[in-house]
């Protein structure tokens, strides 16, 4: 049975802390546009209070949360136990980017082990969390955190990886600007 909090308890925090994956989940205001749902690892999840949380995002080949975060704010993050006991924690929020240079980057980006592949950071702003059973979610094994993402930024270099983001991650899917729009 699904139970409901305004916040964030220690128990949800623990519970997030063991977790080596985690979901994030955002649409556009128009409903012929794409919802976007992306698996997350990499230790890049913080709980800053019991109603803030953030992640750094790393390079990709589009940034549908940014361009969501900028145009509507919405985005669910969710949690699921692959191992141990089941459950689900979902946090339902209102979230901004943080890219380098901006006025928050400096204290957010000192929460996190920044590689070259780091872009940007996403900072929710909860107003509800939800756990669920959990039940039907299978087990899984952790082997590990994959390197290719890193590797690939220490190919690309600052620049390449620039100019990536100029091609690649200006815009969604649905040709909605993203907060890096202006950066190029």
């Amino acid at each position: 049975m699904a139970k409901f909090f305004d916040e964030l308890n220690d128990k949800h925090r623990e519970f997030i802390g063991a977790q080596k994956i985690f979901f994030t989940a955002s649409s556009p205001l128009d409903a012929a546009g794409h919802v976007n749902l992306s698996p997350k690892g990499m230790d890049s999840f913080r709980v800053l209070s019991p109603t803030r949380v953030a992640y750094m995002d790393i390079n990709g080949s589009g940034n549908e949360t940014s361009a969501h975060m900028l145009e509507n704010g919405r985005i669910t993050i969710m949690f699921c136990a692959f191992d141990g006991p089941p459950n689900i924690l979902r946090l339902y929020g209102k979230g901004y980017t943080v890219l380098p240079g901006h006025e928050e980057w400096g204290e957010l980006s000192a929460l996190f082990h920044l590689p070259l592949a780091a872009r940007q950071v996403i900072v929710a702003d909860i107003h509800k969390v939800q756990t669920s059973c959990g039940f039907g979610i299978p087990y899984y094994e952790y082997l590990g955190e994959r390197d290719q993402a890193i590797k690939w930024a220490e190919n690309k270099g600052a620049e390449g990886i620039e100019k990536y983001q100029a091609e690649k991650n200006r815009t969604s899917m649905d040709g909605l600007p993203t907060a890096m729009y202006d950066e190029f």
